[in-house]
């Protein structure tokens, strides 16, 4: 048990000219004052391990944003992985330059992220000092807190903290950082995670009297999925997606990794439609989540003024290339995530089929909001797609970047060696530390079932080389150069 302790267009024009504010290091930057009562509050939640292509399950996901706003089709993670994708995401860093490249110590996690001082900027801390409320609510980073970090421990640039230091993915029987206090929930039904992170969203949209940043982070569907007691009889029909790419029968062209994995067996094949079905009736806690955000923005008369975004860190394989579960690699599966966005000026009930991905949400916010994006940020705002616009020199490119952890973890279940990724428009190239490649042509094979490296044409490959390297080297500003070449 617990212990109790719309927008107008003077904005528009606004927007517009915010977008030619030189980019600055945010360490010298004054709170930026942009319209104060004019500005728009803005929700982001991120799931945990969703992939594309479920959110028609989700009643309030579609009604209330999908329906009402925009979708990106081509939204892509720059590792997908948990704490180097959520890393890209607060500071707008590819993996290479944030360098936090697992989830564990000593090269990635919390930790790492914590000593190299990367908390000191971050999306959170932008917002604040542009004169926004802050929360950020749910999951952190993994293996937060550590090292030198007390449970107590709250990073810059958040007016309000609500984070699980311990337990967080079983949804019960937690420990919650609460502003500095530590506070203990049991196994009753009122204790859910996904129930409190909602109650305490209500509160701070409630309680907020100036524009608000809202980073919501539920657990869900991560394993072992756990749906709030409501939800436990939900999907007994549910079976997972059956794409031409599940159980693939022909790996023969295949890098080494997944030419020695066998296709999986009956009891595997029932592991698969299982875990589908807890990872549907956990999400169905996110989705009374995202009613409730909804609802208590309608309550306090925000809804018309808040940007609300929905997304996740990374994709999730159920099956499909013969993986029983889990992410880490360079295929669709796992490197595609769902984005729907609605707010003021997002058209209803749209398609943008530009590529995006995980570094452009923070300047995305920082624009909506008005606030400096500091010089190392290598992403873009996709205020413009929002807005139905699309710009001369638009992203090409999308790097992923994936490293193995020095300690054996969860990782193991798709034992894929390091590489680096390029997505583009039309083809998927994966260069891997053991000299093998991919190529994938998106257009012919949407499903990455026929691996072309070995009898492309050679001009191709090297092109895609060539891209794929300057992505590889690229820091800050050179990013948004390196992205769109062709």
């Amino acid at each position: 048990m617990r212990d109790h302790p719309g927008t107008s267009a003077f904005v528009l024009k606004a927007l517009r000219l915010l977008a030619c504010v030189p980019l600055l290091l945010l360490t010298a930057a004054e709170p930026t004052v942009v319209s104060g009562r004019a500005r728009p509050n803005i929700v982001f939640i991120m799931a945990d391990d969703l992939e594309a292509g479920n959110l028609h399950y989700f009643p309030n996901i579609s009604r209330h944003i999908v329906q009402r706003g925009a979708s990106f089709d081509r939204f892509f993670v720059t590792n997908s992985w948990c704490c180097p994708s959520r890393a890209s995401v607060l500071r707008s860093q590819y993996v290479h330059s944030h360098g936090v490249w697992t989830n564990t110590r000593p090269e990635g996690g919390f930790e790492r992220f914590h000593d190299l001082g990367l908390e000191r900027s971050t999306i959170g801390t932008w917002m604040r000092d542009a004169g926004y409320r802050t929360a950020l609510m749910g999951k952190f980073l993994n293996h937060y807190p550590g090292g030198a970090a007390p449970g107590s421990y709250v990073p810059p640039g958040w007016d309000e903290w609500h984070v699980p230091v311990r337990n967080l993915y079983d949804e019960y029987g937690y420990r919650l950082n609460a502003n500095g206090g530590l506070t203990e929930y049991g196994w009753g039904e009122q204790d859910y995670l996904g129930d409190v992170l909602a109650e305490k969203a209500r509160d701070f949209i409630a309680g907020s009297r100036r524009p608000f940043f809202l980073f919501l982070n539920p657990i869900a569907p991560h394993l072992p999925a756990n749906p709030a007691l409501r939800h436990t009889d939900a999907f007994t029909w549910a079976r997972a997606p059956r794409p031409p790419s599940f159980n693939q029968e022909d790996v023969s062209g295949e890098p080494l990794w997944l030419r020695s994995r066998p296709p999986l067996d009956q009891r595997e094949l029932d592991g698969v439609d299982r875990r589908h079905r807890h990872r549907l009736r956990a999400m169905l806690g996110v989705d009374d989540l995202v009613g409730a955000v909804v609802a208590a923005l309608e309550e306090t008369g925000k809804l018309g003024n808040t940007y609300l975004f929905f997304g996740s860190d990374n994709g999730f394989h159920q099956g499909t290339h013969r993986l029983a579960q889990g992410k880490t690699t360079p295929f669709e599966e796992a490197i595609r995530v769902p984005l729907a966005v609605r707010g003021p000026g997002v058209r209803a009930g749209t398609t943008i089929t530009d590529l995006g991905a995980t570094v452009d949400l923070a300047p995305t916010f920082a624009e909506l909001g008005g606030a400096k994006v500091p010089s190392f940020a290598e992403g873009r705002s996709l205020v413009p797609l929002l807005r139905g616009e699309r710009p001369a020199r638009w992203r090409r490119n999308v790097l992923v970047e994936f490293a193995r952890p020095a300690k054996r973890s969860s990782a193991a279940q798709t034992p894929v060696p390091p590489y680096q990724a390029l997505r583009t428009e039309r083809y998927t190239y994966v260069r891997y530390d053991t000299g093998e490649e991919q190529l994938y042509d998106l257009r012919a094979d949407p499903y990455q079932l026929d691996n072309l490296a070995a009898d492309a044409d050679p001009a191709l490959v090297a092109r895609l080389r060539a891209r794929l390297d300057g992505m590889r080297a690229c820091s800050g500003e050179s990013c948004r150069i390196a992205d769109s070449r062709g």
